[in-house]
């Protein structure tokens, strides 16, 4: 299929524009994610309804804790990924395409057929995650339009990378991210990840002053991005350029992919970079991968009181009505908040 937000160039040369590496592309080769080719002077994507995983979770595994506490989210993605993390999660999928020689797996489906099986499992918002979502942005947006008609809401779990053009094309259907802000760094991200910070920050002012309700993650590796004054910057960033009620999720590392000889995070740098983010001034600083640590709670900013109970993905309690807080009525920041 047809790529969008691509430009031809002379001697059969194109332009990408989906993404912040805005990659040229000689006829026959394929840009850095791998999975859109230039064929004969046109873009095409390799990816477009071949999803590679479809799974039924709860909201708060993307992580999302201030969008539909308690609710299921059916998720996608296909293969591919535009960043080259070391440390990748899901290696298998997102570097499939460039650690095995091109392969582009997965399964043939339509965005309709999505549909029919998030609404048939009970889901309210369709998560294109596990990959980067815009590497498989043109089946997303036609997926994420025909959402919207249907009732559902959409939400990207995504690194941030995306064009300005692009945020603008799915911006009137994303009702929600999770951007992971990888470090506070230059070096890191050129280092560690293949790709910039200045193009994610960028993203996610846009993303804040078009209204999306924003979640930042930062996965902490140990001697690589948990420096306490790094940490203090991101921590800065997040309350000063995008409000203080922004939602930080700060996430253990267990060794994978191409970083295995880095140990897992320690509970106690997790409990300090939370403190940091609550002296900068942030109102909701959570931790993620070490379940049954309160960190993953929601208390009221206001009153302190506890709002949301969670262990792991569940929740155990709810204490918010009407998106207000119980107890001093202070309005807590989010969409649709409260217990059903």
């Amino acid at each position: 299929m047809k790529a969008c937000l691509y430009e031809p160039l002379k001697n059969l040369k194109v332009q990408c524009h989906m993404c912040s590496h805005r990659c040229t592309i000689s006829e026959g080769q394929r840009g850095k994610c791998c999975v859109r080719e230039n064929q004969g002077g046109v873009l095409k994507t390799l990816v477009y309804g071949r999803l590679i995983a479809c799974h039924v979770d709860p909201i708060e595994k993307k992580p999302f804790f201030h969008f539909m506490p308690g609710s299921l989210s059916y998720s996608i993605a296909t293969v591919g990924c535009n960043f080259s993390c070391r440390f990748c999660q899901n290696s298998e999928i997102s570097r499939m395409p460039t650690d095995q020689n091109g392969k582009i797996a997965g399964t043939m489906s339509t965005s309709s057929s999505v549909l029919d099986e998030a609404q048939k499992s009970g889901c309210r918002s369709i998560a294109y995650t596990y990959t980067e979502p815009t590497v498989f942005f043109e089946f997303a947006l036609d997926t994420a339009k025909l959402a919207h008609d249907r009732g559902l809401r959409n939400v990207f779990v995504t690194n941030g990378y995306m064009t300005p053009e692009t945020l603008e094309k799915i911006h009137p259907y994303l009702d929600a991210a999770n951007v992971d802000l990888k470090a506070f760094q230059e070096k890191f991200y050129k280092e560690v990840c293949g790709a910039s910070l200045k193009p994610v920050l960028k993203t996610l002012r846009l993303m804040k002053s078009m209204g999306i309700h924003l979640e930042i993650t930062t996965l902490l590796i140990p001697g690589m991005n948990d420096d306490p004054v790094q940490l203090s910057e991101m921590a800065d960033f997040i309350a000063t350029e995008l409000e203080s009620d922004t939602p930080w999720h700060i996430s253990r590392f267990h060794p994978t992919y191409k970083l295995t000889d880095c140990p897992p995070t320690s509970v106690n740098s997790l409990i300090n970079a939370r403190e940091i983010g609550i002296q900068a001034g942030l109102q909701y600083v959570y931790i993620g991968n070490v379940p049954g640590d309160n960190g993953e709670n929601t208390y009221c900013h206001h009153c302190g009181k506890l709002l949301i109970a969670r262990w792991g993905f569940a929740i155990r309690k709810n204490r918010i009505i009407d998106n207000c807080c119980e107890f001093c009525k202070t309005v807590v920041p989010g969409i649709e908040m409260s217990h059903t």
